[in-house]
């Protein structure tokens, strides 16, 4: 009878043993690498399994004594899904490169469905120009938050602010002998891309406060007196995604800071063939030379179940060829959406 009861018992632990080693099996499998991944071909479809090299770059907000903040979390690698649309896009940067239109391009694509990624020279720094009219923006809203009605704060503008800055794509712009709020001021600032209501803030800007926002975020300060400040596609792409992540400013100030975006005028670039009914939330921005300007812009695209975010630089001669290049870009990416 003990024989009997024995040996029922170890049927029992070889059942469970096998069928434990079946699920760990399973678990180990959603982790381990694709065929993709080691060399070899696999079927259409994206795979969120990573390369066992593949690491998580986890960015958190430091200056707090016992909390810190988290920022970001990426994949250190590419998302094998979005290979082929960064191989279409390559091939259109070296048709426009050989056509001599195009000097160089930087590219980087986030993907919040999957929280995916994929770049092109996402690394090589250009001009950002009207661009750094965001971390203003963010700047600002920071400033509120210590001094609450700073938005509301009136100031006049009453004579002209020096600006070396020369753009192409001009619209509306703040009038000599009016008076704005700081709210006005940001919204001409992003939504029309005003360098005059960029100056006029820049006259009460904490700068200590923006130079800041620079390095919570990972980069180097800017030098306030400088007239650039060199960053890669990836590197700016920061700061809009901690306005979607509202990681940095608080939920109700990242909402409005993307609705001003989202008012942005400029539709020469990303946004210039998508359909109407797509919401956007851009922003543009030039820099370079007269010789070899660059045009930079960048834009959430609010597909349903497919956010994105997208910021393309450029480096070209004409600045009206860089907009259709961006646009033609902007296109490959949307429709492989």
């Amino acid at each position: 009878m003990k024989s009997f009861f024995a040996r029922k018992i170890a049927l029992g632990y070889l059942f469970l043993s096998i069928l434990g080693s079946v699920i760990v099996t399973y678990l180990i499998s959603d982790y381990l690498p694709s065929n993709s991944a080691l060399g070899h071909s696999t079927s259409p479809g994206y795979s969120e399994k990573m390369p066992l090299n593949c690491t998580y770059d986890v960015k958190r907000l430091n200056g707090y004594n016992y909390i810190k903040p988290l920022m970001f979390v990426d994949n250190e690698c590419e998302s094998e899904e979005l290979f082929p649309i960064k191989q279409r896009v390559n091939t259109l940067i070296g048709e426009f490169k050989a056509s001599g239109d195009l000097i160089s391009a930087s590219v980087y694509l986030k993907l919040y469905s999957k929280n995916g990624w994929m770049g092109i020279n996402e690394n090589e720094k250009f001009s950002p120009g009207s661009l750094m009219k965001v971390p203003v923006l963010i700047t600002f809203l920071k400033m509120n938050e210590k001094n609450p009605g700073l938005l509301n704060k009136s100031l006049s503008y009453d004579h002209l602010l020096n600006s070396n800055k020369t753009a192409a794509f001009v619209s509306n712009q703040i009038q000599l002998g009016h008076r704005y709020t700081v709210k006005e001021l940001l919204t001409y600032m992003i939504a029309y891309s005003d360098n005059n209501a960029t100056n006029l803030l820049n006259t009460i800007i904490d700068i200590n406060a923006f130079k800041k926002i620079f390095t919570d975020f990972g980069l180097d300060a800017p030098d306030w007196k400088s007239n650039d400040y060199p960053i890669s596609s990836k590197d700016y792409s920061l700061f809009m995604r901690s306005l979607y992540n509202a990681s940095y400013l608080t939920i109700e100030d990242s909402e409005f800071a993307t609705e001003l975006l989202a008012h942005s005028d400029f539709k020469n670039g990303l946004i210039k063939n998508l359909p109407e009914f797509v919401k956007k939330a851009h922003k543009f921005g030039e820099g370079g030379s007269n010789l070899e300007p660059e045009l930079s812009e960048t834009a959430f695209i609010y597909l349903e179940n497919k956010p994105y975010l997208l910021t393309v630089m450029t480096k070209g001669k004409d600045n009206r060829k860089l907009a259709q290049i961006i646009s033609q870009i902007s296109d490959i990416i949307y429709q492989s959406m």
